[in-house]
């Protein structure tokens, strides 16, 4: 049986979304310059937010309270799976990897939303 996690970073959803802020961070930071202050910035700050909010949600006591900043997260998710679509649509790179990515966080995230809504605790 799985130990319960101590921290936020214990959260194997909150370590893949980290991962896809890093890839983020790569991806965008080969984007023209004229998108730093546009789509660059909106999608750093995006992928952020997933895991940002996974973190805060940690902390918070009641189910209600968790969910609601996971859900806050899932909608950055989408954001993000937008920015992935127009990042390719306008030629900036390969977005496959990403989208994979962005997939296995979703999953998770709607499994440890869904773990939370269901649990005794």
């Amino acid at each position: 049986m799985r130990q319960p996690a101590k921290t936020f970073q214990d959260l194997i959803v909150w370590q893949k979304a980290h991962q896809f802020v890093l890839l983020v961070y790569q991806f965008t930071g080969q984007f023209p310059k004229s998108e730093i202050y546009g789509l660059v910035s909106q999608f750093r700050r995006a992928a952020i937010s997933i895991a940002a909010n996974i973190a805060e949600g940690f902390k918070k006591k009641g189910a209600a309270d968790k969910v609601r900043f996971l859900n806050i997260a899932q909608g950055s998710l989408e954001e993000c799976r937008y920015y992935l679509i127009l990042s390719k649509d306008l030629d900036y790179g390969d977005t496959s990897g990403l989208m994979l990515q962005i997939e296995e966080v979703s999953r998770l995230l709607t499994s440890y939303a869904n773990s939370i809504l269901n649990s005794d605790s």
